[in-house]
């Protein structure tokens, strides 16, 4: 048996797996080993499996095994594996050091670097990988790397023609599970004379 994933924070007395043995007769089930830490609970007579408190996200995987009694010859028994696995959930999302920053790009610079940008997120793997993106472009005049967080001019600016300051805002999403989260900053770019 290798039930769905639980998440992390699931609450005691939640559904796992429903074992089955097929036998003539009533069959009695009990977890045999494997459940050192004792996370789980089975009904003897109809063999689903509930959790009986908090998991604990450096335990998991656990393989345990239940075994089918005849209720009436402990003799006669079988065993089954189940492997029981906790996704880690998505806590925290991606922060920025700062929610603000101003940097200054001279007028007729051609596209450059402006600033690297470089978010937190304090969960582990895929909760905490993460990739850049602009939320809104100023008609495509800045784009980022996503994967480094520099952001970049795409052509040079004109003090006299154009705004002289932009406010181009910056997110950071992380690839969580169950749902992605984001992290925000503001970079203003004032061009200069």
């Amino acid at each position: 048996y290798h039930p769905a994933p639980l998440a992390e924070g699931t609450p005691p007395d939640t559904f796992v797996v429903e074992i089955s043995a097929s036998y003539k007769l009533p069959v009695s089930y009990s977890i045999a080993s494997g459940d050192e830490k004792g996370y789980f609970i089975i009904h003897s007579s109809s063999g689903i499996i509930r959790t009986s408190k908090n998991l604990e996200l450096e335990d998991f995987p656990v393989n345990f095994k239940v075994q089918a009694t005849d209720s009436t010859d402990a003799a006669i028994f079988n065993e089954v594996e189940v492997k029981v696995e906790v996704m880690d959930e998505n806590d925290f999302p991606p922060v920025f050091p700062s929610s603000l920053l101003e940097e200054r790009l001279a007028e007729n610079s051609p596209a450059t670097e402006i600033v690297q940008l470089k978010a937190q997120d304090n969960d582990t793997g895929r909760n905490g990988f993460l990739t850049y993106g602009i939320l809104n472009g100023h008609g495509l005049k800045f784009r980022i790397n996503e994967t480094t967080g520099i952001l970049y001019s795409t052509a040079p600016f004109d003090y006299e023609e154009e705004p002289t300051e932009y406010q181009v805002v910056v997110y950071a999403e992380d690839d969580g599970i169950p749902e992605k989260k984001r992290g925000y900053c503001t970079v203003v770019i004032k061009i200069t004379d």
